[in-house]
């Protein structure tokens, strides 16, 4: 991130990619029967709606200024599993949604990606280019940070339908109320400690399997 042009490309891209995450958890909660996240204007395509101060903006500039990956978070979209036909399954597919489409606009750039530069000949100066590089990583981090199972992200979705259980409900409370220190924490670690750097090797390990199914 040490190009103007390549922060703005990552940042536009992760927007754009963390805005498609929040809408499809609120149109998969409305398709199956819930209209909370419906009511809470969240099903919608305008990032204002799924802002959050800490995830959206303070933890994705600090990983552009330490090179890190951009990563981050939105607002978590409320849903009532009370509305739900079948709640725990439902509340895994709307927990899904998110990483899945990021997963797919991640391919789809790819995809777009290597036409530009196999058929066309375009290489890294292209501004179109440069971009489907970024939100292609921008996807697959986004992506895969949200399926570690630590609240607010998705995977402590599937963590919650592991552990459903009242033995396991002071662990869930505990998780739940100190998840952003958790992953504030991670991000230090990363940091602080780039020998072990556990954040790092996860999403570098996802974009390498990702760009390299792609042969880039």
């Amino acid at each position: 991130m040490n190009s103007p042009v390549i922060f703005i490309a990552g940042f536009v891209g992760f927007l754009l990619a963390l805005t498609v995450h929040e809408y499809c958890h609120a149109l998969t909660a409305y398709l199956l029967g819930d209209e909370t996240a419906y009511r809470a204007g969240r099903l919608t395509l305008n990032p204002m709606a799924h802002l959050d101060p800490v995830g959206t903006v303070l933890i994705p500039l600090f990983g552009a200024l330490s090179g890190l990956p951009v990563f981050g978070w939105a607002k978590p979209v409320p849903f009532n599993p009370y509305n739900l036909r079948q709640s725990k399954r439902d509340a895994i597919l709307i927990a899904a949604a998110g990483p899945v489409s990021n997963y797919l606009m991640a391919i789809l750039a790819l995809t777009v990606l290597r036409l530009l530069i196999g058929t066309a000949g375009l290489g890294l100066d292209n501004l179109l280019v440069l971009f489907m590089v970024s939100f292609a990583g921008v996807n697959i981090v986004l992506g895969t940070f949200n399926l570690i199972p630590v609240p607010p992200l998705d995977g402590s979705r599937f963590l919650q339908a592991v552990l459903d259980a009242p033995k396991y409900r002071r662990t869930l409370y505990w998780l739940e109320t100190r998840g952003n220190m958790l992953l504030i924490g991670l991000l230090l670690i990363d940091y602080l400690l780039p020998g072990v750097a556990p954040l790092s090797r996860l999403l570098n390990g996802a974009l390498g399997l990702f760009f390299g199914v792609f042969g880039m």
